[in-house]
Parts: structure tokens; sequence; C-alpha cells
């Protein structure tokens, strides 16, 4: 793993970015409780368990990542295994618990798809890490990773439903795109493991079991599937 600085501004994308959607999480889930009828104390109640339970997540990641034990890709199964597990599990809980159900009914449509554009910094952060060498290349969108695609149309897709101009087929087109360019990275992500290498030994994933990268699918890969999910549901009342 190439030496790297949390303070290179393509790095800490890695931090904010993570950072910037669990506040958004914590601000979207006390709105929608408020929309709901909900009282202040509630709904004020509701957001800091969110935001506990978030921070616990991220904290124990990151702790796991930094102690080495992601590392450990001889035990079987290897710990990453777990991490992405967690990342599947809490991403349904999410879109399909309470908090989903009223972000699916009380946030707007349009919100909901803009948020989705933080994988367009994120696509840009992680295209410069190849040039770091801290990435292989099949992971960028100079391999075979188009989920750039996803966050540059999230904005525009946004903008037409917030003016009027886009409607339910358009999100639910742009909805299953998004997911399938999300499940194709996430594909070639585990296919280039160690437990695979299925693009050779000199391009192997084993940035993400590092810190801040292991926040790239323990929260940035979760919320997008999340917010995927969430959007389905949020079509289903239109």
């Amino acid at each position: 793993m190439p030496a790297y600085q949390l303070t290179d501004p393509v790095i800490a994308a890695f931090i904010v970015l993570p950072i910037g959607l669990a506040a958004t999480l914590v601000w979207a889930t006390r709105t929608a409780w408020l929309r709901s009828g909900a009282k202040e104390s509630s709904s004020r109640r509701t957001a800091v368990i969110v935001a506990v339970d978030t921070a616990a997540w991220m904290t124990l990641t990151w702790v796991a990542a930094s102690s080495g034990i992601l590392q450990q890709w001889d035990r079987r199964p290897p710990p990453f295994l777990f991490v992405i597990l967690g990342v599947v599990i809490i991403s349904f809980i999410l879109a399909f618990g309470g908090v989903g159900t009223r972000l699916a009914q009380y946030i707007p449509l349009w919100a909901l798809v803009a948020v989705q554009s933080f994988r367009l910094p994120l696509e840009l952060a992680m295209h410069a890490l190849t040039e770091r060498s801290i990435m292989p290349v099949q992971m960028s969108y100079s391999g075979r990773n188009f989920d750039i695609v996803t966050g540059a149309t999230a904005i525009v897709v946004a903008l037409l439903i917030k003016t009027g101009y886009g409607g339910r087929r358009l999100v639910l087109a742009w909805n299953v795109i998004g997911l399938g360019l999300l499940v194709n990275v996430v594909s070639v992500a585990i296919a280039s493991m160690p437990l695979f290498k299925a693009f050779g030994e000199e391009r192997v994933v084993t940035f993400v079991t590092y810190p801040p990268f292991v926040w790239l699918p323990a929260v940035m890969v979760l919320a997008a599937l999340a917010g995927h999910l969430v959007i389905f549901r949020a079509l289903r009342r239109l």
C-alpha cells in the first residue's frame, strides 16, 4: 500500500463525503419526522438515535481498518466479508425500516435523487487514487467503473423533477440504471479482491481495508444502495 496523507484533498474526500452523508441522513430523519406530524421531542430523539448508530458503525469500521484486522485475507472467512454483509443488511434495514418509510413519504423525490450526486466527486477522487497507485484502474472510470454517470445525471434529474419537467418514468429509469451501475462497480471490486484476483496479481483491491478508504463501502456504497431503495419506495406512492 503506497504512503498517503489524510491532509491530501483527494484522501480527505473519503472522510468529508461520508461525514456529509451521515449529517444529511440525520437532518433528513428529523425533517421527515417533523413533517409526519411527530412532536419536536420525538423527532429530535429519533435523529439522535440515528446519529449514534451511524457514528458507531463508522467508528467500528474505522477501528477495524486501523487495527489491521480487515487486511487478514488469509483467514476464512476474511474479516472484510463482514463489512460487506453489514453494508447490505444495514442498507435494507435503513431503506425498509421506519426511517426509510418516512424518508420516502416526507422528503421530496428531487432531494432523494440529488443526494446521489455525491457519487460525482467520489468518482473523481477514486480516479485520482489510480494516479497515486492506491486503487487499481478497473475501479475507476478509466476502467470498468461507470458510476460517475449516476452522480452527474443525479443533478440533472433532480433539477428536472423540482422544476416539473421530469416525472415518475424518468426517475424510475434513472434509478434502475444507477442501481445497475452500483452493482457493476461492487461486482468489479469483489472480483478484484485477493480471494479472486480476477484482474491479476497487480490489480488486486485491498485499499478499502485501510482508513479512510474503508468508508467507501461502509458508508458511501451503503448510502448509494439505501438511497436507491428509498427512491423505489417513494416512486410507489406516486
